[in-house]
């Protein structure tokens, strides 16, 4: 396994008086792709918002890059290199397609050989360029999501469920997608549920349950042993493809 650019140990998190995440402990290796599996409510979007500041850590490390992180702030944490693509997307709906890319370039517009090669993994933003953002489809809206994420230079990209009420056939544009993606050795973390992605793209994968990671290893492993996937999650994951 290469060397942890990201490590969680014994992170706790309260939202109110719900104690969600109880004592999470977490490797993510450097320019590989973790998936983050486990049933709804398990605690993975609460562990990609804790990792980003959004929610603060009750106790526990949070190491980023050979740097605690855990007390940062969120600017702060996406200055040093994260990006993060939320379940609802978070795109900008009354701007546009180009719009959204520039409001994410850190310069105010995007390195241009970047830019062709963000749109050449997603073709369908540059056909609706100038576009309003609301106006595209729900894949279309996914994929522009990621490519804000992209559009800089990333250290870490934490990605929420980014297949999540997709078409087949978007599912395996994506795929493609982050095939290429992790050619540039990005390191990503990333929750789904759809288990065709998943077993696809991961390197690693970690498992949660009840705000813990039950189990951890190598994503083919777990593909093949339907055993396992029935223990860790209640049934086979080919339900999930």
């Amino acid at each position: 396994m290469s060397d942890a650019l990201l490590q969680l140990s014994g992170v706790h998190t309260h939202i109110g008086h719900y104690h969600i995440l109880q004592g999470v402990d977490l490797v993510v290796p450097r320019g590989e792709l973790t998936m983050l599996l486990g049933r709804n409510g398990a605690g993975k979007t609460t562990t990609l918002r804790t990792i980003l500041g959004m929610w603060r850590a009750s106790a526990g490390h949070i190491a980023f890059d050979g740097q605690e992180i855990a007390a940062r702030a969120t600017p702060e944490i996406a200055r040093a290199g994260v990006a993060y693509v939320p379940e609802n997307m978070g795109i900008f709906s009354g701007l546009t397609v180009r719009e959204n890319i520039l409001v994410a370039a850190r310069a105010g517009a995007p390195e241009a050989r970047r830019l062709q090669w963000v749109l050449g993994l997603f073709p369908a933003l540059e056909k609706f360029w100038n576009l309003s953002a609301g106006a595209l489809s729900g894949g279309q809206k996914q994929m522009l999501a990621i490519a804000r994420a992209m559009i800089e230079p990333r250290k870490l990209l934490l990605i929420d469920e980014p297949t999540k009420g997709l078409a087949p056939a978007i599912i395996g544009n994506m795929i493609e997608a982050f095939r290429e993606l992790k050619r540039t050795e990005t390191t990503i973390l990333l929750v789904e549920q759809n288990f065709r992605f998943a077993s696809a793209l991961g390197d690693h994968v970690a498992v949660m349950d009840d705000g813990r990671i039950v189990h951890a290893g190598a994503m083919a492993a777990l593909a093949k042993d339907r055993d396992l996937q029935q223990r860790l999650l209640g049934l086979s994951l080919d339900s999930h493809q």
